[in-house]
């Protein structure tokens, strides 16, 4: 298993090496801008069947799928609405439509996980513990039966743990499911009010 550590960002030669592990159908520990998840190529089958398999989470559950961009997201097969292109990067979590079935998609704010994106193309993502259990903060929370089943694990430090908020997009005006950082869902609010 291969370990990178993150000291601010990552250099070219780092992001190349953990693409190639994404490519290669590797499940990786990596930070978002909110918690650790673990991550596999979205348009890669095995791979998300491991990472089903590693999360012990029922395969018709979907999976959260993270992007380099509103524009990446849409070649994904996604619509996204125009408020979301001035929004994003944020810790905001959008369901959107995705032919008949809506995907849950976010944008990170964390400039060297975009640039793994924009190599690796849309990931599968999903906290990084066993379905019912809390997520983590820190590698070192990570449990030792899910470390020794991954490819690789991004060290980026203690994440503050707060977790997303969740916005539904696919009926007639956006829902608020899920409030995060509060002070973040405050403007949030505002601005979808704003573009209605």
């Amino acid at each position: 298993m291969r370990r990178w550590q993150v000291d601010g960002e990552l250099t070219a030669a780092q992001i190349a090496e953990i693409v190639a592990v994404l490519r290669s159908g590797g499940v990786v520990l990596m930070p978002t801008d909110t918690i650790y998840g673990l991550h596999a190529r979205a348009d890669d089958a095995n791979a998300v069947e491991r990472l089903a398999a590693i999360k012990g989470r029922d395969e018709t559950k979907p999976f959260i799928v993270i992007a380099a961009s509103a524009e990446q997201l849409e070649s994904f097969g996604a619509t996204i609405p125009p408020i979301l292109r001035e929004i994003w990067p944020a810790p905001l979590t959008a369901i959107l439509r995705r032919g008949s079935s809506p995907v849950g998609a976010r944008v990170p704010d964390l400039p060297w996980l975009r640039s793994i994106l924009s190599e690796s193309g849309p990931l599968f993502s999903t906290s990084a513990n066993r379905s019912g259990e809390n997520p983590i903060s820190a590698p070192a929370e990570l449990a030792e039966s899910l470390r020794k089943l991954l490819d690789g694990i991004v060290d980026a430090g203690k994440r503050d743990g707060k977790a997303s908020t969740i916005v539904d997009f696919t009926g007639p005006e956006p829902k608020i499911v899920r409030e995060g950082d509060r002070m973040f869902t405050q403007k949030l609010r505002k601005r979808l009010r704003k573009s209605l």
